[in-house]
């Protein structure tokens, strides 16, 4: 890292609000470590204000989530940007989707480096090189004196199979304040923390997360992923962003609904659900495609797909007020 950055000349475009972990630690405490500046970006919703504000600095530096550079690198005013000072741009809070990456790196020059942490483990537990040169999708190798492991239901998963991500390490916390039931669900006796994070690793060590165990959809005891979807279908040039969830059929157990904010107006339910049929086995290609203005989003731009789940199970129950419900923008 002292190889990459300059004492006092460094800046960072800051995005995420500086109370979520992720940007309190890597853009407040990093850059005041380096002598550095953060630029606060205090709208990032306003595209063409957040571009005229990278246009006006000569930043370094950038770190943000997935649906916030995928909205930069499709407005058409940021391939205008300057560049030549940018050293790293790192993404976290969700995972990278492919297609976003590689917008990125054809636009800027520079990979997205994706690390991975949570606010339990204060927060970073794995981090890519900072010199790669190409996106890999993976979020990278545990920090020092970080254990790591990939368990399914309890036992440790065979190598290259997905599982539980867990850890344990100096940076974990001891247990929630107050709060010893909800620690108990999340820890073990040995300091293991349960992330929920499902995860696989390569054979150099490399990890890659599959999706949250929360959000796995089952389809006739198949275990579908709804990152694998979402990957696919933001590749199609007519889609913006995209959530899938698992919605229940009395056949399968439960099928695909797939929710998407178009790029282009002209985009067909039938023609995504084509490609979709080229592009995905049987049991992943989503069943319902509901398209939209915008998807929720958590205040950091990370999509909700529980907002999602939830208007569903208001539907099916006849409760609450899902009839008059838009997504809401992001907070």
């Amino acid at each position: 890292v002292g190889d990459l950055f300059t004492r006092g000349e460094e800046q960072i475009i800051t995005a995420l609000p500086l109370y979520h972990i992720f940007s309190l630690t890597v853009n407040a405490l990093f850059m005041t470590y380096f002598g550095g500046e953060n630029v606060l970006i205090t709208n990032p919703r306003d595209i063409p204000a957040f571009i005229k504000t990278l246009k006006q600095n000569r930043w370094t530096a950038i770190t943000g989530v997935n649906t916030l550079f995928n909205a930069l690198v499709h407005h058409p005013d940021f391939a205008s940007i300057d560049f030549s000072r940018v050293k790293f741009s790192l993404a976290g809070g969700m995972a990278v989707q492919r297609a976003v990456a590689e917008r990125w790196k054809k636009a800027t020059g520079i990979p997205l480096i994706e690390g991975y942490g949570l606010t339990e483990t204060s927060p970073v537990v794995t981090a890519n090189p900072l010199d790669v040169k190409e996106y890999s999708g993976s979020i990278g190798m545990p920090l020092p004196s970080t254990d790591v492991v990939l368990r399914d239901d309890g036992h440790e998963a065979p190598p290259g199979e997905p599982g539980e991500l867990c850890v344990r390490g100096p940076q974990v916390m001891k247990g929630y304040w107050n709060r010893p039931e909800e620690t108990a669900n999340v820890m073990d006796g040995d300091g293991w923390l349960r992330t929920g994070d499902i995860a696989r690793m390569d054979e150099k060590g490399f990890l890659y997360i599959v999706d949250r165990k929360k959000d796995m959809i089952l389809v006739s005891g198949f275990n579908v992923y709804p990152n694998e979807i979402e990957d696919v279908v933001v590749r199609h040039p007519g889609v913006l962003e995209a959530a899938a969830i698992g919605v229940p059929d009395e056949h399968s157990g439960e099928v695909v609904k797939l929710f998407v904010v178009k790029k282009d107006p002209a985009l067909t339910e039938a023609a995504l659900k084509q490609y979709c049929h080229d592009e995905l086995t049987g049991y992943k290609r989503p069943k319902y495609i509901e398209f939209r203005d915008e998807l929720p989003k958590s205040n950091v731009g990370k999509i909700l797909r529980r907002e999602l789940r939830d208007e569903g199970k208001e539907r099916e129950q006849g409760t609450g007020n899902w009839e008059q419900k838009s997504s809401p923008p992001a907070r």
